[in-house]
Parts: C-alpha cells; sequence; structure tokens
C-alpha cells in the first residue's frame, strides 16, 4: 500500500515538473515573437503620439527662448542705460557748449537771402560762404537756439536745413532724464525727438539738447523742449513732440 502510495506521489511530481518545463520553453521560445508584437504595435502607436511630441518640443524650445528673450532684454536695458550715462560723461568732459548771453551777443550774424515758399520747413539760404569760414554741417540759431546747419557751402552764399526739414537728423537727450532719442523734422514746421523707451517718466516742459557726436554740432546745444506725446509705438518706444526754443515760421536773421 505503502509503495503504491509512494509511486503515486512520484508520479504527480514527474508530471509536474514536465509540464513546468515545457512551459518554460515554451515562453522562452515565444520572446522573439512577442518583440515583433511590441515592435509593431510601438510603431501604431507613434502616429497618434506624434503630434503630441512635436508640440512638446515646440513648447519646450518656445519656454526655452522666452526666457532667454528676458534675459537679452534685461541686458540692452541695462547696456543702453550704461552707455547714455557714458556719452553724457564724455560730454561734460568735452566741455558742452551750451550758449550763454555773452556767446549770444559774439556769435556772427548771416542775413536770410531766400525761403522759398515750396521748402518753406526745409531749407534757407544765407549770405555767408566760404570767405566768411561756413563750413558744411556748421550749426545755425536763433535766439540761441538751434535751428539747422549747413548743407552747401559755395564762395559767398550757403544753404542751411532747418530742424523742421523730414530729413534732418540728430542724435538729442533729455536733459532731465538723460535719456537719448533722435530729432527728426516731419517736413510740415513740427519737431519730434523719437526712439525713447516708453515709461521713462518723460514729462512736458524738459528740455532737449543735442547729444555729442562730432566737432562740428557738439553737445549741449539747446533745441527746446518736450511738449507731450506724439504717439506710442508697438515697439516699446515713444515719440513726442518738441517745442523749439526759436520760433521757426519767421525769422531774418541767423547766428552761427
Amino acid at each position: 500500500m505503502d509503495n503504491r502510495r509512494n509511486n503515486t506521489r512520484e508520479l504527480v511530481h514527474g508530471l509536474t515538473a514536465l509540464i513546468l518545463a515545457l512551459f518554460l520553453l515554451g515562453v522562452s521560445s515565444g520572446l522573439g515573437v512577442m518583440k515583433s508584437i511590441v515592435d509593431i504595435w510601438g510603431a501604431i502607436l507613434f502616429i497618434p503620439e506624434y503630434p503630441a511630441v512635436i508640440m512638446r518640443e515646440m513648447y519646450l524650445g518656445w519656454r526655452s527662448w522666452s526666457r532667454d528673450k528676458n534675459i537679452l532684454s534685461s541686458e540692452v536695458t541695462r547696456l543702453r542705460n550704461e552707455n547714455a550715462n557714458l556719452r553724457l560723461e564724455l560730454a561734460k568732459i568735452a566741455g558742452e557748449k551750451v550758449f550763454s548771453d555773452d556767446r549770444k551777443t559774439e556769435a556772427r550774424t548771416a542775413r536770410v537771402t531766400l525761403r522759398a515758399p515750396m521748402s518753406w520747413w526745409s531749407e534757407i539760404r544765407i549770405d555767408r560762404g566760404k570767405k566768411d569760414d561756413i563750413t558744411q554741417g556748421l550749426p545755425i540759431f536763433s535766439g540761441g537756439y538751434l535751428i539747422g546747419r549747413v548743407s552747401t557751402v559755395s564762395m559767398l552764399s550757403s544753404w542751411a536745413e532747418l530742424i523742421t526739414s523730414s530729413s534732418f537728423m540728430i542724435p538729442a537727450v533729455i536733459e532731465e532724464t538723460r535719456e537719448l532719442g533722435v530729432v527728426a523734422g516731419d517736413g510740415n514746421g513740427s519737431v519730434l525727438l523719437r526712439y525713447i523707451p516708453a515709461g521713462r517718466g518723460v514729462r512736458s516742459g524738459m528740455k532737449v539738447s543735442t547729444a555729442m557726436i562730432g566737432e562740428e554740432l557738439p553737445p549741449g546745444l539747446p533745441i527746446g523742449q518736450i511738449a507731450g506725446e506724439f504717439n506710442i509705438g508697438t515697439d516699446g518706444y515713444t515719440t513726442y513732440r518738441i517745442e523749439p526754443g526759436a520760433d521757426l515760421s519767421r525769422f531774418y536773421t541767423v547766428n552761427y
């Protein structure tokens, strides 16, 4: 009886071991097939996943670009302010030539000999030329304020471009804020100050004078004062109207 029971137990153990061995053999032989199935399934899923992957990469790229842009914008603003301060310090070292009452009385006078109606706000002719030490680029004044610069010189006369001319452009500075911009005419009697960053506390009445750009047009020459905003551009810069210190509607003589 015991022998029969032992034989049965051994038979069960043997069958169990055989079944387990066959199962492991089947699983091991099917790994290659499973890999193929997984690869095919992955290729199928790649199609709907691809747009999401592209959008994720675009988002990460945009976030990195936005962060870099903010850093560069802050650095540009810092460098712009530093450059403005350095230019103003250099202007002080060079000696700002702001016209005083004494200088006004010593300035030489030229008579306006022609101001054509068709170019009323663009240019004038004066009765001074090379024989009077007139040179191209020389600034001209009225009442101590800059109104233009000599553009063409002959022996006996010269032509001067007015600050109201649409082609007249010179660097300028707001004295109270030290903001640098460009003074330009519109060809119709108005003078504008362009390229001033928005939000810099510029107010009406602030004085505008030339910035240092060369020996013929030194820094500190008075132009006028801020009269108000002209427009606010989408590029972050504001354009201001300038009220010239001189009466540009009519004058008969200029100083140089």
